[in-house]
C-alpha cells in the first residue's frame, strides 16, 4: 500500500505482478477458504438442451461452442455420427444426439451449433440448439426420470430449475461406449466381408 501513496494523483499506478497477486485483502472476519467456498456455491453450471432433454456440462471439462462448421462425412459409419470437423488442426468427431437417442428430428427453424467437449485427441462434438444456459440454484432430485436406454447409465444425478429437469451427463463414458460400439460394428462388418 505504501507504493500507492508515494505517487501523485495524475500519475498512473501499475503494480508489479507479485504485488498485484498479493494486493487483495479479504474483508475482516472472512478467510480465503470461506471466500472460496462461497464462490464455489454460486458458480453457475452450464446446460444445453437436446429436444426435451436438459444435460449439464461437467464444470471440470473444458468446452466450447462453435457456429455450425463444415463437417466432413465418412462412409459406412454409425447412424448419428455426422463426421469430422477440423478444430485448430485437430480432427474432432461430431455426433447428433437426437439420432443416437432416438429423439424427434430438430425443427428446421432451430439454430444448430456444435458443442465441443475436451481438447486435442480427447475432443468430441455434438450438435446443440443454441448456446448453453448458465444455471444457478439447481435443486437435486431424489430420483431420476425415465431416460433413453443409451444415456441412462451415463447420468449420475438430476436437478430441477424452473420446472425443467437437468441431468448430470458424463460425456466421457457415453462417447467411450459409442466409439466402442462403432469399432465393434466395423470389426463385425469387416469379418463378414472377409468370410
Amino acid at each position: 500500500m505504501d507504493k500507492l501513496e508515494n505517487h501523485s494523483e495524475t500519475e498512473s499506478v501499475w503494480l508489479s505482478p507479485d504485488d498485484a497477486l498479493t494486493f487483495f485483502e479479504p474483508p475482516e472476519g472472512v478467510t480465503l477458504t470461506a471466500a472460496t467456498q462461497v464462490q464455489q456455491q454460486v458458480r453457475a453450471r452450464y446446460g444445453f438442451r437436446i429436444g426435451d432433454l436438459g444435460l449439464l456440462i461437467n464444470p471440470d471439462v473444458g468446452s466450447e461452442v462453435l457456429s455450425m462448421p463444415q463437417v466432413a462425412t465418412l462412409p459406412n459409419t454409425l447412424p448419428g455420427f455426422l463426421g469430422l470437423i477440423n478444430l485448430r488442426g485437430n480432427l474432432v468427431p461430431v455426433y447428433e444426439l437426437r439420432v443416437l437417442l432416438d429423439l424427434p428430428p430438430r425443427p428446421a427453424s432451430v439454430t444448430t451449433m456444435v458443442l465441443v467437449f475436451g481438447k486435442d485427441e480427447r475432443a468430441v462434438g455434438i450438435t446443440i440448439e443454441g448456446y448453453p444456459d448458465a444455471l444457478l440454484d439447481l435443486t437435486p432430485m431424489s430420483h431420476l426420470p425415465a431416460l433413453p436406454d443409451l444415456i441412462r447409465k451415463h447420468v449420475s444425478a438430476g436437478f430441477i430449475k424452473d420446472d425443467t429437469v437437468w441431468l448430470d451427463f458424463n460425456h466421457n463414458t457415453f462417447f467411450e461406449e459409442i466409439s466402442g460400439a462403432a469399432a465393434s460394428d466395423a470389426h463385425d462388418s469387416t469379418h463378414r466381408t472377409d468370410s
